[in-house]
């Protein structure tokens, strides 16, 4: 029963990040209609940064805010420089210009830093604490889940209270009328990219500590996971990747624990393959785009 909880808590912690790098993709889908496959480049260029202010800080805390603000300014230069002249008549103009991204993001940061995993401390424990002699979270697990839940509380209020979320929400789901009522669409869309990048960012800092260290590649597997969080969910649900992050996070904690670490991509595999056939749009996808 103590390694169930454990694995249950591990799992779930690790579920926020997915989740929180999936709501980044799924904000770009909403905008944009275009799945982001450089977002794992794009984010690992703001931690790069973040480590960077670090270093020369000493302070975790400025690094972490480097990061976030790095995100944001990538994004922005993508939006404006790279993806806004894809084509909006052929869906693969914008996933072509994603992947050309990726090569050249990694290929540079390759050539600035090299292509060794560089350690990255985290500012908190990471031994599990105990409660009632069961081993639970650790303080960085702890430390993961409320950053990531409360930015993602964050970007619901600006979406759902705000002007500027109305007007965004607007942009992405009805352009033309968005257009009529004065909306900058364009704008609105940059300001997407904007948000996207940054929230994946902050999840790639958040999980290079856990993994093998910082590299140009260190977010690969982290995209792979949070795409299929966001085809679970819906890749118009915010909600629905919150859910699904939190599904995936413990099915792939349960299966490491119990059957082995090389089994869990491929149990993440069967629950995607199991979900495409039983719901194309994802699990949540009908309820959110009624609700948007």
């Amino acid at each position: 029963m103590d390694r169930f909880v454990f694995l249950l808590g591990t799992g779930l912690a690790r579920g926020t990040l997915f989740a929180l790098f999936a709501l980044a993709l799924v904000l770009i889908w909403r905008a944009t209609r275009i799945v982001n496959f450089a977002a794992g480049a794009m984010a690992i260029v703001g931690v790069y940064v973040g480590v960077a202010v670090t270093g020369l800080t000493g302070s975790y805390w400025w690094g972490l805010v480097a990061t976030v603000l790095a995100g944001g300014v990538v994004g922005l230069v993508v939006e404006r420089g790279v993806l806004r002249f894809a084509s909006a008549r052929s869906p693969l103009s914008g996933v072509i210009l994603a992947i050309g991204l990726v090569i050249v993001l990694q290929s540079l940061l390759g050539i600035a830093f090299g292509q060794q995993h560089e350690p990255v401390p985290a500012p908190f424990s990471d031994r599990p604490l105990r409660v009632g002699g069961v081993p639970v979270l650790s303080p960085y697990d702890v430390f993961v889940v409320v950053v990531a839940l409360g930015l993602m509380a964050a970007l619901r209020l600006l979406f759902v209270r705000t002007t500027l979320g109305l007007q965004l929400r607007a942009a992405a789901f009805a352009p033309e009328v968005a257009r009529l009522l004065g909306v900058r669409v364009a704008r609105m869309r940059t300001v997407g990219w904007v948000l996207a990048a940054a929230a994946a960012s902050l999840a790639a800092m958040l999980a290079v500590p856990k993994e093998l260290g910082l590299n140009p590649h260190a977010a690969d597997m982290l995209f792979v996971y949070a795409f299929t969080v966001a085809v679970v969910g819906g890749l118009d649900s915010p909600g629905g990747a919150l859910l699904a992050g939190l599904t995936v996070g413990v099915v792939m904690s349960l299966v490491t624990g119990y059957l082995g670490a090389t089994l869990a991509p491929v149990a993440v595999l069967a629950l995607l393959v199991v979900v495409l056939l039983v719901r194309p749009s994802g699990l949540f996808a009908q309820a959110e785009t009624r609700r948007a």
